[in-house]
Parts: C-alpha cells; structure tokens; sequence
C-alpha cells in the first residue's frame, strides 16, 4: 500500500515528513503528568474494573486480553484490553473473512469490521463506550504508554507507515490521541497514519492537554467505535 503523507484540509496543511519542531514538550513534565492522572483515573475507576472483571469471570477467561503493540523505539508491550470477543476470535475470523469477500476487503483497508462476529453482546457495550481500553491506565504507569500519542500499532500494520514508522517510533503510543478525536474507524487507515505523522511533528504540552478535553465528547458520541 502506498501511503502519501500530506495532511489535507480536514487535518492540517502540515508536511508530516518534516523535522519536529522545537516546540516539543518536556519529556519529563509529560511523563510526570501521565503517571499522576493515570493513577488517579485508575483509582476513581477502580469500582467500574471489579464490577466488569465478575461479569467477564461469570463468562469465562482470559478477563483482559494482552496483544503486542509497537511502542518506542520500535520495541513490542503487551496492550492491555478487556476481552470483548469469543474464546477462538482467531479462527472464528478466519472462516468469517474467507466466506464474506467484502469483509476481507473491509478488514484489509482498515483492519476493523462494523459487523464483527467474534465481538460478544458485553464486548459492544465496552467498545461503543470505550472501556475496554481502561486497562491501559495500567500500560501508561508502566511507563509503556502515555495518555496521548499515536495508538498504539500491531507489527503487520508497520508497513502502512512506510519510512514514516520512525517518526511513530519517536514517541510512546496513546490512550487517546488525533485519531480518536478525528472518527476512529471512520477515518481511514491512510489518513490515521497522517494523523499519527503530523502529531508527532507537532506534539507539545499543550496540545495533549487539547486532546484529553476534545476526546470526551469524542467518547460520549461513540462516532467511529466499533
């Protein structure tokens, strides 16, 4: 897949293959930052992950699934999530894409499908609501995510970014961040690998504290989340 890295209109008129501007936010005030509301999200969380963790558990296991991400430097982590799928979401997948052609071709644009039947009637609501991301709060303490960056990556996506992955490299994916606030789903994937560039060529401070407050209406509209 060829990806141009222009970002247009709807997004910025920002070159994303330039160098990142001296406007760069300390490195140590946004880890600071990142630990202290992380675990203060954590703690006033904490009732929501119990009651959610008994439900799953009256389902069965694993309660939070943990997938490897590209993060910094190009290193992998375990991602965390609750489970929203099936037990044998793999296979499941797989018989879903080779008997459904426009599936295939959904889940090879964008990696994603509307009408995913491994996703289970509580997975929805997690997802439409954006919860079953909460355990990353665990990710950001650890110091493998922060609460804003670009989202974090599985390795076969690597390709889409090009020679772009580098820049996606420079920093520690996010809990939230331009793609969130911009449709999710609804974007495209070329259009989310601008997103991604073009924040890391302009990321400061302030503008992740802008993130964090646009990406609560984001979540309330639930637009683009399935």
């Amino acid at each position: 897949m060829t990806t141009s890295l222009t970002v247009t209109s709807k997004w910025s008129k920002l070159q994303v293959g330039a160098p990142a501007t001296a406007r760069e936010p300390s490195e140590r005030l946004k880890r600071s930052f990142d630990v202290a509301a992380a675990a203060a999200m954590f703690l006033m969380f904490l009732p929501l992950f119990g009651l959610i963790c008994f439900i799953l558990l009256t389902q069965g296991r694993p309660l939070m699934i943990r997938h490897r991400r590209v993060g910094r430097g190009g290193a992998t982590f375990p991602c965390l999530k609750f489970r929203t799928m099936v037990v044998d979401s793999d296979a499941v997948l797989q018989r879903h894409l080779a008997s459904d052609p426009a599936a295939r071709e959904e889940w090879e644009a964008s990696r994603k499908l509307k009408n995913d039947p491994r996703v289970t009637a509580l997975g929805r609501v997690l997802r439409k609501t954006s919860i079953d991301e909460l355990p990353q709060l665990l990710n950001v303490l650890r110091g493998e995510m922060s609460l804003v960056g670009p989202r974090p990556i599985v390795p076969a996506e690597v390709i889409h970014y090009g020679i772009h992955i580098e820049r996606y490299h420079e920093v520690r994916p996010g809990l939230t961040g331009a793609w969130q606030i911009s449709g999710r789903s609804d974007v495209s994937y070329e259009q989310r690998v601008a997103l991604d560039c073009a924040y890391v060529a302009e990321r400061s401070f302030r503008r992740d504290l802008g993130i964090l407050v646009k990406t609560v209406p984001a979540v309330l509209k639930s637009k683009g989340s399935y």
